[in-house]
């Protein structure tokens, strides 16, 4: 068994040590929570308690940027996989990585908004083939720098599966990443390509019991396996490495708990009514405070059969302004202006001809919000999951809710395969809620070494 080194951030990767000894490689994983240097501008709403007036500066993405440098300085990896970056601003919010810190190799994912990229320094491995690109799942294969030999290939996988009820989609996205590996080790003349040098790390969108990481460490699933109670899979799913794959953070004879990845407040007790989990619907004591937030904005008399105050245009206006910090932005923009009354205009030849223009939502004029319209916007950003909206928003309508501790869960996974043995790991440790001053995103990073198994 290999001695295994276990530090505690912050710290450095040990450097690797000269021949005879085998060969390493080292690997950091982290979900940066999306750059809001153009993009993200909710970013402000994660953090928890709301950031004062004298703390913004801590949200925007300069402070962040400044941490995740530091951090990804300190650790030293060989390879580090982001996952969650903006291609909208990718070369400037990252510049620092090739410019200041050397990793002048990159591969970014080709499609969506939330991207994962990988990187290297050229002075120490080079590409051993092009990239591959499958569904949420970025492939890069490597070889030490001036080695020749195909037995030296290092295999990455930098993934970031897909969020919500999706269990049947992680395990597709997760076993076609890994056939992949397969695949390539075997077109690049490997002795063993069912035992590749394989790396698999990121962000699974769940904990242990989900079906990503039960077929990666139990070689399988099949249709019995159910996830959020549907199953993950019409036929058997078997994992193409000839043994499973082994959790690089969770060492038995570390004797300890890996900590959790993702560190947030503690909202869904507070906010999901008990028994509608899967459906999840607004518990009567956050209705009760969006009640209380709807009557304090509300002064227009109502002109209707029910009497009362109800929330005009300039009432919503004031509202959204103070929660989105500017008007006509945000999903609780878009779903008030349909709760007003909004409906996108009839197609005409010419807009079904332009398909990318997009037709621009208003607030209709002499339209109102009716309480139940403000709750059903809520129980939509519910149902998307924005649980941290929602609790910014409460808090800004001077409706804070309770403080009931942190929510802790290990997302975040860094696994080997059976010819690698892990060397030394780091441990992200964070107590309170993420993102904070010292934290920019609400994922810790993850941080390995690996060796050729003797």
């Amino acid at each position: 068994m290999v001695a295994i080194q276990h530090l505690i951030a912050p710290a450095s990767l040990p450097v690797p040590s000269r021949p005879p000894f085998p060969p390493s490689l080292s690997v950091l994983s982290w979900n940066v929570l999306l750059p809001n240097s153009v993009d993200a501008w909710w970013t402000y709403k994660m953090y928890n308690p709301p950031l004062t007036p004298h703390q913004q500066h801590v949200g925007k993405w300069p402070y962040r940027r400044d941490l995740l440098r530091a951090r990804i300085a300190q650790v030293g990896a060989d390879v580090v996989c982001l996952q969650e970056v903006a291609p909208a601003s990718f070369e400037q919010d990252f510049a620092f990585m090739w410019e200041d810190l050397g990793y002048d190799g990159v591969e970014l994912f080709r499609k969506g908004r939330f991207r994962p990229a990988t990187f290297w320094r050229t002075s120490s491995v080079a590409l051993a083939c092009p990239p591959v690109h499958r569904d949420r799942t970025l492939l890069t294969s490597f070889r030490h720098a001036g080695c020749g030999d195909v037995e030296g290939n290092w295999h990455v996988l930098n993934c970031h599966l897909q969020a919500g009820k999706e269990g049947g989609r992680r395990v597709r996205q997760i076993h076609e990443g890994v056939g992949f590996a397969v695949k390539t080790a075997r077109k690049l003349g490997e002795t063993d390509p069912n035992a590749p040098r394989l790396v698999v790390c990121g962000d699974f969108n769940g904990g242990s019991e989900c079906g990503a990481v039960r077929y990666l460490e139990d070689g399988a699933v099949g249709p019995d396996f159910l996830e959020d109670g549907d199953p993950v899979t019409s036929k058997v799913k078997r994992l193409s490495l000839s043994i499973p794959m082994q959790d690089a953070m969770d060492q038995p004879s570390l004797d300890r708990v890996p900590p959790p990845t993702l560190v947030v407040q503690e909202l869904i007790s507070l906010m999901v009514e008990p028994g509608t989990e899967h459906t999840p619907n607004l518990s009567a004591d956050v209705l009760e405070c969006l009640d209380r937030c709807y009557d304090r904005y509300a002064t227009h008399e109502n002109t209707g059969e029910a009497k009362g105050r109800v929330m005009g245009l300039s009432d919503v206006k004031r509202w959204l302004t103070d929660v989105n910090l500017q008007l006509g932005r945000g999903s609780e923009f878009r779903a008030a202006a349909k709760e007003m009354g909004w409906t996108e205009p009839p197609a005409t030849q010419s807009t079904s001809e332009t398909q990318s223009s997009r037709t621009r939502i208003v607030l209709p004029e002499d339209a109102i919000l009716t309480n139940s319209g403000f709750r059903n916007v809520y129980e939509k950003e519910l149902r998307q999951g924005k649980f941290w909206g929602i609790a910014h928003d409460l808090a800004i309508m001077e409706e804070p809710l309770m403080e009931v501790g942190v929510f802790q869960a290990r997302y975040d996974r860094m696994y080997y395969s059976s010819s690698l043995d892990t060397v030394a790991i780091i441990d992200s440790v964070c107590d309170i809620p993420c993102p904070n001053d010292i934290e920019p995103s609400d994922h810790l990073p993850l941080a390995a070494t690996f060796s050729v198994a003797i």
